[in-house]
């Protein structure tokens, strides 16, 4: 997408606005099933709560891709989307067993991921297939944050309680059919997760019926200039022979499975907020725009960068700017950043704004959630309206006018 097109939408629907271009969607589908063509059963699920919106998992079915989801109301959207059961993976993290057992009746694929769990489930559902999410303690993501296969991690069953994992297997004669792991975003160096994997592939001998191995993702993408992404060719080529050698060594041929989100929808997404405000202060020009942290938090959640651009002027002479929300705390997207030459009424565009942008969007300070835009075949889809004041009132319920006066 070039700048005139977004400047043309966010004229068309309105700032804020997030637009995502299908384009760079298909091109990271095709660019991770090429990397490993040499694995002959190869599955794609889309981790779909970097972005949900219903459009984006229709595009993603269409490309062949399955879904990864983490709740039962993630399962029903993927169903609503036309997904088939057979096609969505559910993986929670502190669930109920009644959760659980909803997803099991819809015929999606169940992945526990604590003992206590799994000897209940097993107990009472032994012939159900089922994954199971071991925990390698391995820190393969470059933000702590988001980094979930340590020691310390909440997820996973640890790979140091396979005995007693094997034991609740053996005990209840469940149908265990997949292996899975995810270590965490941003990896930064492959050999960490080929370490990882070959965890995976000692714990998956383990067990003698099983179809998948399922190595989650967590592939970085580059946010700036020359910034360092995961090496996804390089991997492809390594991961995709020790994966082939393993299925030998196994006398079984074993499907491959990935999760990506951010991987396939991050550099899709563009934010466009208008420039309200120009503010010069004793030491800083604040460029304050019509959004917050109620619209993007990753900044100031994560501390992640988003490269800013100034598309209604790109080729200003630059100048350095704090760019700043409209809430009522800390709203800061970015300190000191150089940026084309900012007046009032300019759209600032925020890049990477396809992974949990819109997904961790709020009404905090009782603002209404932005318009989503596709960008297809060259032309603008709206494929979420801008929220009103009735959407704010939706399923609030005042008190009579009685109950009201103290």
């Amino acid at each position: 997408m070039q700048s005139k097109d977004l400047v043309q939408l966010a004229e068309q629907f309105g700032s804020p606005l997030y637009v995502y271009d299908a384009e760079k969607i298909q091109s990271q589908y095709n660019r991770l099933t090429k990397a490993f063509s040499k694995v002959d059963k190869l599955r794609i699920n889309y981790a779909m709560k970097a972005l949900s919106n219903v459009a984006i998992l229709q595009l993603l079915r269409e490309m062949g891709s399955g879904l990864d989801t983490v709740s039962i109301q993630e399962v029903l959207l993927g169903l609503h989307a036309g997904y088939e059961p057979e096609k969505i993976f559910y993986t929670p993290n502190g669930v109920s067993l009644e959760e659980i057992e909803e997803v099991t009746a819809m015929g999606v694929q169940i992945n526990i991921d604590n003992l206590s769990i799994l000897e209940q489930f097993g107990t009472k559902y032994p012939n159900v297939p089922v994954c199971i999410r071991i925990n390698p303690h391995v820190m393969a993501g470059g933000n702590a944050n988001i980094s979930v296969g340590h020691i310390d991690s909440k997820f996973g069953i640890s790979v140091h309680q396979l005995p007693h994992l094997v034991r609740i297997v053996e005990n209840t004669k469940m149908n265990i059919v997949g292996i899975h792991m995810h270590t965490g975003s941003d990896i930064l160096d492959i050999e960490v997760f080929l370490y990882a994997a070959e965890i995976l592939f000692d714990a998956a001998k383990n067990f003698k019926n099983l179809e998948f191995l399922d190595f989650g993702s967590g592939f970085k993408v580059p946010y700036k200039k020359d910034d360092i992404e995961t090496d996804i060719e390089e991997l492809g080529k390594k991961l995709s022979k020790r994966f082939n050698a393993f299925c030998v060594e196994y006398g079984k041929e074993l499907t491959l499975i990935f999760e990506p989100g951010k991987f396939l929808v991050s550099e899709a997404g563009f934010f466009l907020a208008k420039v309200n405000v120009v503010k010069q202060t004793t030491s800083t020009v604040f460029a304050g725009i019509d959004s917050g942290f109620n619209h993007l938090i990753r900044p100031m959640f994560y501390g992640s960068q988003h490269h800013i651009e100034n598309i209604s002027h790109p080729k200003g002479k630059e100048r350095f700017y704090s760019v700043v929300g409209y809430i009522c705390e800390t709203d800061t997207f970015a300190n000191n950043r150089k940026i084309a030459e900012i007046k009032e009424g300019d759209i600032l565009c925020f890049r990477n704004a396809g992974a949990y942008c819109f997904s961790m969007a709020s009404n905090y300070n009782s603002r209404y959630k932005p318009a989503e835009v596709l960008w297809l075949s060259g032309e603008g889809h709206l494929i979420r309206a801008h929220e009103t004041f009735e959407d704010l009132l939706k399923n609030q319920i005042p008190l009579p006018v009685s109950a009201a006066t103290v």
